[in-house]
């Protein structure tokens, strides 16, 4: 029989525990060996061995390596002895690996932190002691001492409760506490929800009114908590984020390439009569050209600088690719408790009775609603103190929301002074009001009752009964919570006063609608979001009028929008579901397994959906969505471990600052892509044309490594740290199997290869061809000037692709660091031209003042002809 169902005896007997001791040290240690401490199963830590595997299993890290196998078998059969190419493409796939293990760390011991922060202390009764212990260290059977305030640290059947309020929004996302009852009972046959069981208090939740005892029922991963942390484990995120697909394409596109072009470049050769061996090296310098070596570590480091600039807006990032996948997301799947609304009860809307006045709490406390509110807070069970030089409210969530808006204008302790407290009738959940009399200051006594407005109102004999329904039902459909205040006074205080004595011939005084109001930030965030072509929906456990009302307050839900509950959810299929999700923008009452059904079906819509959540309830979501976001200072310790990223100050207005972050990356990236590919395909066309007209092979494989790591790699490192020139929120979000060429980008390095390739290949022909300064002309020459004119346009391009505007429009200021490697690769290159010992090692030659104004002729003709075609057309270049 599960625990809820069971009766208070039957549950003391089956754990063979005194009610009043509790248990003794033997059973204590007898529950342990048997049952386990109540702490969840921790994921083992990888080894970093395995860590550094899992960096090197991607395709473009394995086409390196391939080039670097390739590069040590070319060097071997040339016999040189020269193996600095192999070890510089070695040492690129190091630096990846290293920065990738690293960030991964910085995010598991900024988790660590966080968990630490969360270590719990709860109230035990063993061997008829009250103990204080560690939460980890409570055993099925042990008695739990529950007092308001307390944090429950396990399953626990109730054996006592004193008007006892529990706070379990962190498993059922309802924003309301749960009375609960140690006697009540169920239908044998009735299906119970968690927020139902009255009988019992779950770990993860908060008591925030009364007293009371239970018994521990289940510890650790048997607990409704430990449940949903074991369903994360079969959630396993094995799904590639949007740019890790694309890159994998691309490295198997390249793979292609490099297999397509070596072969022509074998038959172009053996149809030739070249030798053999000649044949293959030239075969194995077009496998390395065609290989953008740095491609890898750039993408990495962009999304490092991503991860940096997102901490420094408080949210850690534990999973790299993460940066990049928000940038793509066109999905939020947000929780409504404590991540779009305060999770702070608060009085929103205050109505006088006998002024007829509806008071708007956010336009200040008026006279009227001063007087409603200072019966309504002296009426109450609050206690307030100052910690830190802040006040800290302990009590009910809507008695705390009528004491703190009372205090903006006078303090509970200040009321009570005036009207001393002398008797009072608790609230309980039978008869839903509450009664506290005091002394009037004008003489004699005033009762005040506070509570539902159906039980209240057959009580009420003097007041606007009609306008108070009215008003009522207003505020219903606003989703308020209304508490009613009514008074009686009277001169005389009878021997033995009752409850009916206090409760008769009363007064209405007023009603007072409640609210967890939205964030500030979240209109702002989700207009936002959606002019940037991000749709948010809210998916909550908590009611659908309620969340209707939130949605609509901030502009989740508008007209021709839909809401669904979890009861009419489980009765669509998956195709029905599929076919109107597009329609849905709040999601209600729903159940752990209808948020992973969600967001699957979002999925298969080929949406990039980022869940938001701070329960317990919300961790599997956040573990099947593309992106999941955790909050960090409400947010449990399961919801943190199932996301990709922590928002430390529980912001939702940060979500939307992330994707804009996330979009410049993609941006940059694509920059990369631009910056990298031009180069290396322009050496293709080169090396290819060059043999069909019989030139040879024009290019030795260390001229393109040089080229690849130096001209290419310097400048696209500091591509990393571009601005953003444009806002990129005011563009839609990049489809999921969109192409990374996509948008023009593949014509773009059509245009720069074609460019770069032109300029070469009239170089090789000018150093074939044309004698200068008294240099005749040779194979050499030619060789020289293709590796300097090459090497020079790569390093110039990364100018003409910063923008779609002229170059010219860019200050130095935005990026020094862009325009110094620039400097540093072409001076690393005119270094290795001109200097004797370089020369011999790059098998380059001495050349003319002649043939130089040539070379920086020809280099700087891609980049004048590209500013000549983006004053005619500059969405040409638009990334």
């Amino acid at each position: 029989m599960k625990a809820y169902r069971k009766g208070i005896e039957e549950t003391i007997s089956s754990h063979a525990v005194d009610s009043q001791k509790g248990l003794d040290a033997k059973q204590v240690n007898y529950n342990r060996e048997k049952f386990g401490n109540n702490s969840f199963e921790t994921k083992k830590k990888e080894p970093i061995w395995r860590k550094i595997l899992i960096s090197l299993n991607d395709v473009a890290t394995i086409i390196l390596l391939i080039a670097a196998v390739i590069s040590i078998v070319s060097t071997y059969i040339e016999g040189t002895g020269h193996y600095f190419e192999s070890l510089l493409i070695v040492g690129i796939v190091i630096i990846n690996s290293i920065l990738a293990i690293v960030q991964e760390g910085k995010a598991e011991n900024s988790l660590a932190a966080l968990q630490n922060l969360n270590r719990t202390q709860v109230k035990v009764m063993r061997d008829g002691e009250t103990a204080l212990i560690d939460a980890d260290d409570v055993v099925l059977g042990d008695l739990l001492i529950i007092e308001n305030g307390s944090a429950i640290a396990a399953d626990a059947r109730l054996i006592e409760a004193i008007e006892l309020q529990a706070e379990e929004s962190a498993l059922t996302g309802e924003s309301l506490p749960v009375e609960k009852d140690a006697h009540a009972t169920f239908e044998p046959e009735a299906q119970v929800n968690l927020g139902e069981r009255v009988t019992m208090v779950y770990r993860g939740t908060t008591i925030v009114n009364g007293h009371g005892k239970a018994v521990v029922t289940a510890v650790g991963m048997a607990t409704e908590m430990g449940t949903i942390a074991g369903l994360l484990s079969k959630e396993s995120k094995t799904v590639l984020t949007p740019l890790q697909r694309r890159l994998v394409q691309l490295g198997k596109n390249i793979s292609w390439i490099a297999i397509a072009a070596a072969i022509v470049v074998m038959g172009l050769g053996i149809s030739q009569g070249m030798d053999l061996k000649h044949i293959f090296l030239t075969a194995v310098s077009l496998a390395v050209a065609v290989v953008p070596e740095t491609l890898p570590v750039i993408v990495t480091m962009t999304l490092a600088l991503g991860v940096q600039k997102m901490a420094r807006k408080h949210a850690i990032v534990r999973r790299l690719p993460a940066v990049e996948t928000l940038g793509t997301t066109n999905v939020i799947a947000s929780d409504k408790t404590g991540t779009l609304t305060q999770n702070r009860m608060t009085v929103r809307k205050v109505w006088h009775n006998e002024k007829n006045h509806l008071s708007l709490i956010a336009d200040g406390l008026d006279d009227m609603a001063q007087d409603v509110l200072s019966l309504a807070t002296i009426s109450t069970n609050v206690s307030v103190k100052t910690v830190d030089g802040e006040q800290v409210y302990d009590g009910l969530p809507t008695e705390v929301a009528l004491v703190r808006a009372m205090a903006a204008k006078k303090s509970r302790d200040d009321l009570l002074n005036m009207y001393p407290l002398i008797d009072q009738i608790p609230f309980n959940s039978t008869k839903k009001r509450m009664t506290t009399v005091h002394r009037n200051p004008s003489g004699g006594y005033i009762a005040i009752t506070k509570g539902a407005f159906d039980v209240l109102l057959p009580m009420i004999q003097h007041g606007d009964k009609d306008k108070a329904t009215a008003i009522n039902t207003t505020f219903g459909r606003e989703a308020l919570r209304v508490l009613t205040i009514a008074q009686r006074t009277f001169t005389d205080m009878p021997e033995n006063p009752t409850q009916a004595f206090y409760e008769q011939d009363m007064t209405l005084v007023g009603l007072v609608g409640i609210i967890d109001p939205p964030r500030v930030e979240s209109a702002p965030a989700v207009e936002k979001a959606r002019l940037a072509g991000v749709k948010t929906i809210m998916i909550t456990g908590d009611h659908v009028e309620t969340a209707s009302a939130i949605a609509r307050e901030i502009n989740i839900l508008q007209d021709g929008d839909q809401t669904i509950t979890g009861s009419e959810l489980a009765k669509l299929s998956d195709e029905a579901l599929d076919q109107n999700i597009q329609n849905y923008s709040v999601y209600a009452r729903v159940t752990p397994t209808d948020k992973i059904r969600i967001i699957k079906s979002w999925q298969r819509q080929d949406a990039t959906i980022a869940m938001t959540g701070d329960g317990v309830n919300d961790a599997p979501a956040l573990k099947a969505a593309d992106v999941g976001i955790s909050m960090g200072e409400t947010g449990t310790d399961v919801a943190r471990d199932a996301s990709d990223i922590i928002l430390t100050d529980d912001n939702f207005a940060t979500i939307v600052d992330a994707i804009s972050e996330g979009r410049g990356v993609y941006i940059k990236v694509r920059k990369t892509i631009n910056f990298l590919l031009s180069a290396n395909i322009s050496e293709i066309l080169v090396i290819l044309i060059a043999m069909i007209l019989g030139w040879g092979s024009p290019l030795l494989p260390v001229h393109l490594l040089f080229i690849n790591l130096v001209s290419d790699g310097l400048p696209g490192f500091a591509l990393s740290r571009e601005p953003l020139l444009t806002n990129v929120m005011n563009e839609p979000p990049m489809a999921k199997n969109t192409s990374l060429f996509a948008h023009g980008l593949a014509r773009q390095i059509a245009i720069n290869a074609s460019l770069f390739g032109i300029v070469t290949l009239a170089a090789i022909w000018i150093g074939q061809n044309v004698t200068l300064g008294g240099l005749t002309a040779n194979a050499n020459v030619s060789q020289t000037m293709a590796f300097v004119v090459l090497s020079l346009t790569s390093i110039f391009h990364v100018f003409n692709i910063r923008s779609n505007k002229s170059l010219f429009t860019v200050k130095y200021s935005a990026n020094p660091s862009l325009v110094n490697m620039a400097l540093l690769a072409t001076l690393i290159t005119l270094a290795v031209a001109l200097i004797p010992l370089t020369q011999s090692l790059f098998g380059l030659t001495f050349i003319s003042l002649g043939h130089w104004a040539i070379i920086i002729g020809l280099s700087l003709v891609p980049t004048i002809v590209i500013e000549f075609l983006k004053m005619i057309q500059p969405n040409l270049f638009k990334v």
